[in-house]
């Protein structure tokens, strides 16, 4: 179903084969943009973001809307108020509440 494309790095310009594989990981993932850069360019970006480099932080750094970013995961969980199944977007760890969407929105007037 998949087969490898040549792409080029939006940075150094080079080619780079994006494999069957990586799409099957993409897909899976349910990422639907194809990479930018080139694996060591990604590497480099990955190291500087890491390194604490930069006041701009991660989410502001593309202008908005974060087209650059694949699908967010999301988990099933069950709503610690009502007890319906809900989806959100972080691995719950079993130590604080859960809130579906509906149950969260009626709680977080007292958050703000």
């Amino acid at each position: 179903m998949y087969t490898d494309e040549t792409l080029n790095c939006v940075d150094c310009n080079s080619q780079f084969t994006f494999s069957s594989g990586e799409q099957q990981f993409f897909a899976s993932k349910g990422f639907q943009n194809k990479p930018n850069r080139c694996p060591e360019c990604r590497s480099a970006r990955k190291a500087q973001r890491g390194s604490g480099g930069g006041g701009g932080g991660s989410y502001g750094g593309n202008g908005g809307g974060g087209s650059s970013r694949g699908a967010r995961e999301m988990f099933q969980t069950t709503c610690s108020q009502c007890g319906q199944t809900a989806e959100v977007p972080f691995q719950p760890r079993g130590d604080k509440p859960v809130y579906c969407r509906d149950c969260f929105q009626t709680r977080s007037g007292s958050y703000r």
